[in-house]
């Protein structure tokens, strides 16, 4: 068993002496480091917004059509005083709601529901700061 060691061995310095001794590229450091900061990258998770740009886009356009309406349909005599206008605008309020009857089911939920967001929005929240937390 010995013997077959020191034949290994024998072997083993002769193919060493025979081979000459190689030694990376110039840019060897260089390409590897490259190639670490590129698998980085992919590791880290891109932040992306709750509510997107065209979601927001939507929001502004709504909001811009609610102006528009209410400045084209407003009342039409400009001399009215602030009590007249409020009384004017809640009776056409009431005269276009007043054939609507909702059932107690529906305005539990119409109650809830946004309770139930608001609780959401907060829980989500907690949820990616702990998740993105540098």
């Amino acid at each position: 068993m010995k013997e077959s060691d020191k034949n290994l061995e024998q072997l083993i310095d002769k193919m060493m002496a025979e081979e000459k001794l190689q030694s990376p590229s110039f840019d060897f450091t260089s390409k590897i480091m490259s190639e670490v900061l590129i698998l980085e990258e992919k590791k880290l998770k891109a932040y992306k917004p709750l509510i997107s740009k065209p979601v927001w886009i939507a929001i502004g356009a709504a909001i811009a059509f609610l102006i528009v309406y209410v400045s084209l349909f407003s009342v039409s005599e400009r001399n009215l005083k602030i009590d007249e206008i409020g009384t004017l605008y809640s009776d056409k309020i009431s005269t276009a709601f007043s054939g609507i009857h909702f059932s107690k089911n529906m305005l539990y939920a119409i109650l809830i529901v946004p309770i139930m967001i608001l609780v959401q929005v907060g829980v989500l929240k907690n949820y990616f700061d702990k998740k993105y937390e540098l």
